[in-house]
């Protein structure tokens, strides 16, 4: 896990040593072991490392088949690419190495990669720049053409911090933003720069992209022939998945919530660990939102697990508040920010890297929307089809265009209802919400996630499954369930959960009136919304719609004053908005 950025040039174009350093600047929380850069003819590479695998010689840039590499993430199949290719003299233990020799020997390097990763490889010969995110966008990469040429980097503040992009919003994303908590498609709410399309691989030649390779996160697979056959291909897929994804060189444990997929992922982790695993979990100082806390260290208990509780309180979050915002220069208005935020500070005390359950639901299709949308026409339920403030009576404009990124990119999707509203959640929430969450709340702590759901052999698994093994007797995650069952019956996997929330609606309402009036005189929210209405809406918090729309204006507020704005957040919630 690193920073990445860096600049594939148009002809005669350079770039200054204060260009450089600006960029490693502002992916220094991302990269707090080391820095590196390399300048060609072609290009400038600059990547800030979070050590975890070969810490002695891993350092980057890497060197090797006539090319220079920076990567961000972890190639899982680092081992077997090696053994394939013995003839390479390799240089280091560093799992970026073999996209080195890929990238000279094969037609598409992307084919034998497993993992996560954002990689950008300067290449001599024949003169050009590869740009490569891994299929499902567990890593990000950003991309800004520039009067120097297509500039890249891990996070879009870097390419902003370092002088190459302007500070522009659009304020269509941010009302997409707010409708939908994340948004949507390669557009990001600042002008001139985009997101890198999750499995692209870019070719760069005098700043340009010359070609462009696609790589779906979800190949193929073959469907077991029955119920008992399937709970056993599960286990073989899930421990294979685990066991690369603890492939580490440093400390690591695990996050553990009182639901089904953390729970799978700690008791493979227990099977293939001899010393006990660490696990992290978050709770809330309000009754107003279920804690698992309990049924999370019943389920440590059960394996073993050492097992470390957090209590989040609400003068934790606002205090804290505009730093877990600030992280988020992607914007992504979930409130699980909170928790993810405040686990990773607290586990970086003791581990480098942290498993996590993200992608269960989309795997193994758990949310209760999708079986919503299993039911035929006219009782079933398209997703996401109303907005977070629809009817509010708040945005000046409320529209429907802030769903046209939804559409596109579930345009053609294949599958049954099911497999659709799946595929739609693993084009755009996942990459762009669940994840991307993940990523800046984890590296704003110098800690590497990872998800061994979100895993290609897991994916070619999971969406080959019938219906019925995925969704039945009322219960998604139906096939996940069974094994469990079997495997860790201590998470009582069939038990009805109230799911993992965040009490942000009662830590809202507790504070309305004052917080009403900081957040509808904040510059974007008077832009975006009717002032009036939104003092109305904060005094109205206690309701669950009203509160979840209350905490999105909230985050936009304290985003905009640090991105848009460039205001400081040293101070907490009342006193950054207070200006």
């Amino acid at each position: 896990m690193c920073g990445i950025a860096g600049i594939a040039f148009k002809p005669g174009a350079q770039i200054t040593p204060e260009v450089v350093s600006a960029l490693a600047r502002g992916l220094a929380h991302r990269g707090p072991d080391g820095m590196g850069s390399h300048v060609s003819a072609h290009a400038a590479l600059v990547q800030t490392r979070l050590a975890i695998i070969d810490l002695a010689t891993g350092d980057q840039p890497l060197f090797g088949a006539g090319s220079v590499l920076i990567g961000n993430g972890e190639i899982y199949n680092n081992r077997e690419l090696r053994a394939t290719m013995p003839n390479v003299a390799w240089t280091s233990g560093s799992d970026c190495e073999p996209p080195l020799y890929l990238a000279r020997d094969q037609p598409d390097m992307m084919v034998p990669l497993r993992g996560m990763y954002a990689l950008a490889i300067d290449r001599s010969m024949p003169g050009d720049v590869l740009l490569a995110r891994d299929p499902f966008g567990i890593k990000p990469l950003y991309t800004a053409m520039t009067d120097r040429g297509l500039a890249f980097a891990s996070e879009p503040q870097a390419l902003i911090g370092a002088g190459l992009v302007q500070t522009a919003i659009r304020p269509e994303k941010l009302v997409e933003l707010l409708q939908l908590q994340f948004t949507t498609g390669t557009q990001t709410v600042f002008a001139g720069i985009d997101r890198m399309t999750p499995g692209d691989l870019l070719t760069l030649r005098d700043g340009h992209i010359v070609a462009r390779t696609s790589h779906p996160a979800i190949a193929a697979g073959d469907a077991p022939s029955g119920e008992d056959a399937a709970v056993a291909m599960l286990d073989r897929v899930l421990q294979n998945s685990v066991e690369m994804h603890q492939r580490s060189d440093v400390p690591y444990g695990m996050f553990l919530s009182g639901g089904i997929d953390s729970a799978a992922i700690l008791a493979v982790m227990a099977r293939l660990n001899t010393a006990k695993v660490q696990a992290f979990t978050a709770g809330f100082d309000t009754g107003s939102v279920a804690d698992e806390r309990d049924a999370a260290a019943a389920t440590a208990h059960a394996v073993g697990a050492r097992h470390e509780r957090i209590d989040i309180t609400a003068t934790m979050m606002w205090r804290h508040l505009p730093q877990i915002v600030a992280a988020m220069d992607d914007p992504v208005a979930d409130y699980a920010i909170i928790p993810t935020w405040f686990l990773a500070r607290h586990a970086a005390g003791s581990v480098k890297v942290v498993l996590s359950g993200e992608g269960g639901d989309e795997m193994f299709a758990g949310y209760g929307r999708y079986r919503a949308a299993m039911r035929p026409w006219p009782f079933g339920r398209p997703m996401r089809s109303k907005g977070g403030f629809e009817r509010l009576g708040v945005l000046r404009g409320e529209g429907r265009d802030w769903r046209a990124g939804l559409a596109a990119s579930n345009d053609g999707l294949s599958g049954s209802r099911l497999v659709r509203a799946q595929r739609a959640d693993i084009a755009e929430w996942l990459p762009n919400d669940l994840l991307l969450k993940l990523d800046r709340c984890l590296m704003a702590h110098g800690v590497e996630g990872r998800t061994p759901f979100v895993d290609q052999e897991v994916a070619r698994f999971a969406l080959a499954l019938p219906d019925r093994l995925r969704v039945q007797q009322g219960f998604g995650k139906y096939l996940l369930r069974r094994w469990l069952a079997q495997n860790l019956p201590a998470a009582r996997p069939f038990a009805r959960k109230q799911g993992f929330d965040v009490p942000v609606a009662a830590w809202i309402a507790a504070q309305g009136e004052r917080l009403g009036e900081l957040v509808a005189r904040a510059p974007m929210i008077a832009e975006l919304a009717e002032p009036g209405a939104v003092r109305l809406l904060f005094a109205q918090a206690d309701q669950r719609r009203a509160g979840m729309a209350c905490w999105r204006l909230l985050f936009l507020a304290l985003w905009h004053h640090r991105h848009g704005l460039g205001g400081a957040v040293d101070g907490d919630v009342f006193e950054v908005l207070a200006g």
